[in-house]
């Protein structure tokens, strides 16, 4: 395979460190500015507030207990509540508005999260990559302002994976830091009870340290899988709880189908088709993130590549009310397909996303070497498997939000920003759009009555 020099250039990394850094305090900037005017100057509950009120007075005024737990009506897991009424406890004012300053301020701390882990790393490169994709992404802006639990959960997947990272290698040791890998899995295990599409956080970090542990010495292997038990039985303990007083990973509502006006369930079940929608969409926001890198793609790669997103293309068009899930993607198409057809609209977009993804897997492959020195890649590439692996478990009828990739988006990040850390003119134009566009989907809600 030939590539071109964005691709060449990956290894030299160092001076693309201060302009990523730069780009992502700039995003960062932006998006605090535009959540902290909406909640300012818009008081009334927008999107999705009018469900997760709800939930939210719920535990604010009964804490958390086996009641408040049983009255749960929404899809997210308690724990982003809980976050949301401790703003309301400790704030004055508004209970809506205490509740967005909350998820704002979690937005805030995964921020910091980030670039700690940047400034500590061999590679900070990929983490100002991981936080930079995080605050591009379509909702971030609109889940910063208002009562989404996206933010509460993105925080504590984040810590969770970066303490599990630097725990991990240091396991071994004698003198390693249990209390972090305690603390690491307790994380990912809360971010499970925020969103519970975390759980592919778990057989993550179980898979990871496995492969760990067999590079180890044999004296070494039996105190380091001491220490690593130790960390995921802390990770098990919230979801293990949950479980308890849900006999499932949804709340009994969800599993009735009484929430959301009888409209939805989520359940455990085996839904086949699901994982195969969660990949469409992963590889759809692939897209804007390693533009415009799959044209250096050639040879026999490139033609492979062109005819199996031809033909996946031509599937996606034809099982269209199938591939188009609730979500700005959705209604993207179908505005622009009123003059020409959602299927040859939908077709040439997905022929372009199918490629795409083919490249980027192309790169990884070339690159296996490289990124398998970089243990965040190694696990984000983890948690994306188990990610769409998982939603073959998810029955009922709760359709697959194209929102939900945000939850793996600095993953994403971790991966993309690893192969091609170099910001091109092209790549900062595409950044700069989609900040656009996640604030236009905050802020069309101000006019909205």
């Amino acid at each position: 395979m030939v590539v071109g020099p964005t691709f060449i250039q990956t290894m030299d990394k160092r001076g693309e460190v201060p302009t990523l850094r730069k780009c992502a305090l700039v995003v960062l900037a932006i998006n605090i500015l535009s959540a902290v005017l909406f909640i300012a100057l818009v008081d009334r509950p927008v999107y999705d507030d009018y469900l997760h009120t709800f939930d939210l007075q719920n535990y604010a005024t009964r804490g958390l207990s086996a009641a408040s737990l049983l009255q749960h009506k929404n899809a997210p897991g308690p724990t982003a509540y809980l976050w949301m009424a401790t703003g309301v406890h400790l704030l004055p004012g508004s209970e809506l508005r205490n509740a967005r300053i909350a998820i704002l301020a979690s937005w805030i701390l995964l921020a910091a999260a980030f670039l700690v882990a940047a400034r500590s790393s061999a590679f900070p490169e990929i983490w100002y990559g991981a936080l930079l994709a995080v605050l591009v992404f379509p909702h971030s802006v609109q889940a910063a302002a208002t009562l989404l639990t996206e933010g509460p959960a993105l925080l504590f997947a984040a810590c969770g994976v970066i303490a599990w990272i630097r725990f991990l290698p240091s396991a071994a040791k004698t003198t390693g830091p249990l209390a972090l890998g305690i603390l690491g899995g307790v994380s990912m295990g809360v971010a499970t009870t925020c969103r519970q599409y975390y759980l592919a956080l778990l057989p993550a970090a179980a898979l990871f340290a496995g492969y760990h542990l067999l590079k180890l010495p044999a004296e070494q292997r039996l105190r380091s899988s001491l220490k690593v038990s130790f960390s995921l039985f802390a990770a098990c303990v919230p979801v293990a709880l949950l479980l308890l007083a849900w006999k499932n990973i949804a709340s009994p509502e969800m599993v009735t189908g009484t929430a959301y006006h009888h409209t939805a369930t989520a359940l455990v079940g085996l839904n086949l088709s699901r994982p195969i929608v969660a990949g469409f969409y992963v590889a759809i926001y692939l897209l804007p993130f390693t533009f415009p890198d799959m044209v250096r793609l050639t040879g026999w790669r490139f033609r492979v590549a062109a005819v199996s997103a031809v033909l996946v293309g031509a599937a996606v068009s034809y099982f269209n009310s199938f591939f188009l899930q609730p979500g700005p993607f959705s209604s993207s198409i179908q505005m622009v397909s009123r003059a020409r057809g959602t299927r040859l609209i939908l077709f040439l977009f997905a022929s372009i996303v199918i490629f795409n993804a083919l490249a980027v897997l192309s790169f990884i492959w070339n690159r296996r070497v490289l990124l398998g020195s970089r243990p965040p890649v190694c696990f984000a590439l983890l948690i994306l498997v188990f990610f769409v692996a998982e939603q073959v478990g998810v029955g009922g009828n709760h359709p697959f939000y194209d929102r939900y990739v945000l939850q793996v988006a600095p993953f994403l990040g971790l991966i993309v920003f690893s192969l091609l850390p170099r910001l091109t003119l092209a790549r900062v134009a595409v950044f700069l759009s989609l900040c656009c566009f996640s604030n236009y989907m905050l802020w069309r809600f101000a006019a909205a009555q």
